[in-house]
């Protein structure tokens, strides 16, 4: 029998350029890249890495900013057969330090918007700091490391269950934990979604998010994988992706939902043509009604809606999907299957609410030193089958569409009752002066805990007005204790509000 070749995603992006190495791989700014040159790049990246004694399957760390040069060093760890480790520059220092010895990297890439953040880390002086962009003492020069590398394919072949990149994603909920995913996994995540999102060798994906985020990687990998072209923003604006739609001939972005909202308030909107979109997908956190409509009547019919999370698992909502339930989320994408499971850990009849559950070929490997948290995540249905475990609460409708209620750490129990934040968030979101709004709960001497408002609003509105408003839209048992006007949310990477953080100041106060 002939051995199957270890053909992964790496050997993928050589073909491209082979065969078509005229063609553009991606563009940034005034800048592009033909694939010929992005092979050429990436094989640099990883001789250096292997010249520097890099092993097979060792993390490596970048800390850099949205840039040709950063899809470089990233492709080029995954060519050197080394795990990629990306790490979010809106960090301290010391949460960096925190990850970068938690995944155990010794080599790590900076850009230059990054250097001080870094240097603040206080690394340990056996991590080898390679600067990109910049020089300095006590950094390595990279970019005369590069130069000099060979542009000779390196040899290297993954197998698929091999690491490709350890995520630290913090969520919503917690301390961040090191989310690891096989190159298996990866190229998965790379077809499925290319099939899903109707992606082809002539897609233009425009990534208007931040590279080291695992969601924008649905502008990313997929494209790679068929030879496109990927468009990448250094820093996002609403004006600036209309326009580079427009210019770019873009046919596939992706925005969270609050990049929608501030480019649906944008005076830019109506000032450039987005006729080339075929796919805007919005993923990171739930649609409201009034923003998916918006979304479709003022910049494209051709909305794609994501529910999932890191550790592998994914609905989607297409197009010429017509729940009779408004409100789905989707069905799994392909290679993913799902369950509801009830507080006694049995499966939910249709219709149901209780935890979403999902498996499939897309699941990471584990968390990075953290068996404990592997067992933790896991349920098991009736007939062996593992499934992980997502921390949200929802039930699949009669035709089978997925329906998310809430997060299950944002629940509000208040006298006796179950209030969900979402279905706040949506009666208050419709009134026209407010932009964005989120809903928490915090302490209340009779009830345990009550609902309150936050609200980024449009204008000046009176609080006590929009309060009585939405309190007249509510069942009794929702109704507001409160309703503060905010001028931003802290959030993670994809702009999932970190509600823990707003929640703080109440529940520390009352211990």
């Amino acid at each position: 029998m002939i051995e199957a070749p270890a053909f992964g995603m790496a050997s993928i992006w050589a073909a491209h350029a082979r065969f078509a190495p005229d063609r553009i791989a991606a563009i940034c700014g005034t800048r592009q890249l033909t694939w010929g040159e992005f092979d050429r790049a990436t094989c640099r990246v990883a001789n250096a890495l292997r010249a520097m004694g890099v092993r097979h399957d060792e993390p490596v760390a970048l800390v850099m900013t949205n840039s040709l040069e950063m899809l470089e060093v990233m492709f080029g760890i995954v060519r050197a057969g080394a795990c990629m480790v990306p790490i979010s520059g809106l960090l301290t220092g010391a949460q960096i330090a925190t990850m970068m010895a938690d995944s155990g990297a010794r080599t790590v890439f900076v850009s230059a918007g990054n250097r001080a953040l870094v240097e603040a880390a206080e690394l340990p002086a056996s991590v080898r700091r390679i600067a990109i962009g910049f020089t300095g003492e006590g950094w390595e020069a990279g970019d005369a490391l590069l130069a000099t590398a060979p542009e000779t394919d390196p040899g290297v072949r993954n197998r698929p269950e091999d690491r490709f990149n350890i995520i630290y994603s913090s969520g919503t909920t917690g301390l961040p934990k090191g989310i690891v995913q096989s190159h298996g996994a990866r190229t998965h995540f790379a077809w499925s979604n290319a099939l899903e999102l109707g992606m082809s060798r002539d897609t233009i994906a425009l990534v208007t998010t931040a590279l080291y985020s695992n969601g924008t990687m649905f502008m990313v990998l997929p494209p790679l994988l068929l030879g496109a072209t990927v468009v990448i923003m250094e820093q996002f604006s609403p004006a600036g992706a209309l326009a580079l739609i427009e210019r770019h001939h873009v046919t596939h972005a992706f925005m969270v939902p609050t990049q929608c909202i501030v480019t649906l308030d944008d005076p830019a909107l109506g000032a450039h043509d987005l006729s080339s979109l075929k796919a805007l997908l919005s993923a990171g956190s739930s649609l409201r009604a009034d923003t998916r409509e918006a979304v479709i009547a003022r910049m494209t019919p051709h909305v794609y809606e994501l529910y999932g999370f890191s550790e592998g698992f994914a609905t989607m909502r297409k197009p010429g999907d017509a729940p009779a339930r408004p409100g789905a989320v989707g069905r799994p994408v392909i290679g993913f299957d799902m369950r509801i499971v009830g507080g006694d850990d049995r499966e939910c009849a249709r219709g149901e609410v209780g935890e979403i559950v999902g498996h499939g070929l897309g699941v990471m490997a584990g968390y990075h030193n953290r068996s404990d948290l592997d067992e933790a995540i896991l349920w098991h249905s009736p007939s062996g089958e593992a499934f992980l475990r997502s921390g949200d609460l929802g039930y699949v409708d009669e035709e089978g569409f997925l329906h998310i209620v809430d997060r299950k750490k944002d629940m509000i129990l208040s006298g006796g009752f179950n209030i969900f934040p979402a279905d706040l968030e949506a009666v208050i979101g419709e009134h026209p002066a407010v932009q964005d709004v989120t809903v928490i709960g915090i302490p209340h001497p009779k009830w345990g805990e009550t609902p309150l408002a936050l609200v980024i609003p449009r204008g000046e509105p009176d609080p006590e007005t929009l309060l009585e408003w939405a309190n007249a839209r509510l069942a009794r048992t929702q109704r507001l204790a409160g309703l503060e006007l905010r001028t931003e949310f802290p959030r993670n990477a994809l702009g999932k509000v970190l509600k823990r953080e707003l929640r703080a100041p109440w529940w520390d106060n009352a211990k």
